[in-house]
C-alpha cells in the first residue's frame, strides 16, 4: 500500500477541488519518470524485448506535454506493472516504479510509489550486505533531481507516508 487511506488535497488538481495546479501536477510526473527511468536497465537486462516498462515512462512525459490524454499514460502505466507481477526482485520493482510513474497523470500521489519502487529496485540489486546502503544513495540521487518548485511537497509527502513506502525514505 503506497497511498494513504484520506487523500492529500495537496495532490489532488484544483479542478478536482485540491491544490495541485497543473504545472506542479506535471512536474511530479516528470520527477516520477526520472525516478523509474534510472533503474528500467534493471528490468530490461532481465525482459529486454518487453517495452511495457519503457512506453509507460514515454507516455507519461507525452501526457505532460499535452500530446497524450490522461487515460492514455495511465493504460500505460497499467501495462507496466503487468509487465512487473510475473518476475521478481530489482526486475520486478523496476517495472512498478514505470507503472507507478505511468500512472501519475491519472493520481498525482503515485509519484512517491515511483520513487519507492525505485528505491526496492536499487536496493534488490545491490551485492549481499549493500542493499541499505544502495537505497539511501539513490534516494538522495532523486532528491538531487526534484524541481525546487515540487521540492518541499515531495519531501513531506515522504515524510509523511514513509511508513507505507517500506521506510525507503529514510536517507
Amino acid at each position: 500500500m503506497i497511498l494513504p487511506k484520506i487523500r492529500d488535497p495537496r495532490f489532488i488538481t484544483i479542478r478536482r477541488g485540491g491544490t495541485l495546479t497543473d504545472a506542479d501536477h506535471r512536474l511530479l510526473a516528470l520527477w516520477a519518470a526520472a525516478c523509474a527511468e534510472h533503474v528500467l536497465h534493471l528490468f530490461e537486462s532481465v525482459q529486454p524485448m518487453d517495452p511495457r516498462p519503457r512506453q509507460a515512462i514515454e507516455q507519461v512525459r507525452a501526457w505532460t506535454r499535452g500530446e497524450i490524454r490522461m487515460m492514455q499514460a495511465r493504460a500505460a502505466g497499467g501495462s507496466a506493472m503487468a509487465a512487473a507481477r510475473v518476475l521478481s526482485g530489482a526486475a520486478r520493482h523496476a517495472a512498478f516504479a514505470a507503472g507507478q510513474a505511468g500512472v501519475v497523470a491519472h493520481v498525482a500521489a503515485h509519484e512517491l510509489g515511483a520513487a519507492a519502487y525505485a528505491i526496492k529496485a536499487a536496493r534488490a540489486a545491490a551485492p549481499e550486505g549493500q542493499g541499505e546502503s544502495a537505497g539511501r544513495r539513490e534516494c538522495r540521487w532523486q532528491r538531487e533531481q526534484l524541481p525546487d518548485a515540487i521540492r518541499e511537497l515531495v519531501l513531506d509527502d515522504q515524510r509523511l507516508r514513509n511508513g507505507i513506502c517500506w521506510l525507503v525514505f529514510d536517507c
